[in-house]
């Protein structure tokens, strides 16, 4: 299938989806590692939704992490992704169109990508940030 086509197809799929789920960057790490810190009703949430999703702009900003040594990764972040029989979102220019729309609440381009995500494609955003909340974004809040 033409990759134009497929992405189109993916994103009618995901709107459509009862229970589809955005992980932040911070959420994917500790589910990959068995954090407690993702919580029982995170750890349940990602475990019974329909489709659970892993943004680029979260390998993104991993990679520039490892870079600065800030992280060690335990695997490739496309493998843990894969590997969790999770989804990767990629970011459409839909997407950035929505970033200039946030208000500017959050800082980080990495979670305001994240967050616009979300907004745009209609699903929950998992996370533990503080700031996530004064957004007009569907959360669970870790």
């Amino acid at each position: 299938m033409h990759s134009k086509v497929k992405a189109m197809a993916t994103r009618v799929a995901i709107r459509n989806m009862a229970s589809s789920l955005l992980l932040d960057t911070q959420a994917f790490l500790w589910w990959r590692i068995n954090s407690p810190r993702l919580g029982v009703k995170g750890r349940e949430s990602i475990a019974n939704a329909d489709l659970v999703f892993v943004s680029v702009a979260s390998a993104w900003e991993a990679a520039i992490k490892v870079a600065l040594g800030k992280l060690t990764l335990p695997e490739p972040f496309a493998a843990g992704v894969h590997d969790s029989g999770f989804e990767p979102l990629l970011v459409e220019f839909e997407h950035t169109e929505e970033v200039s729309r946030l208000p500017p609440h959050h800082r980080d381009p990495f979670d305001r990508m994240l967050i616009a995500q979300a907004r745009t494609e209609r699903i929950i955003l998992v996370s533990s940030d503080p700031l996530f909340h004064r957004y007009e974004v569907d959360l669970i809040r870790l």
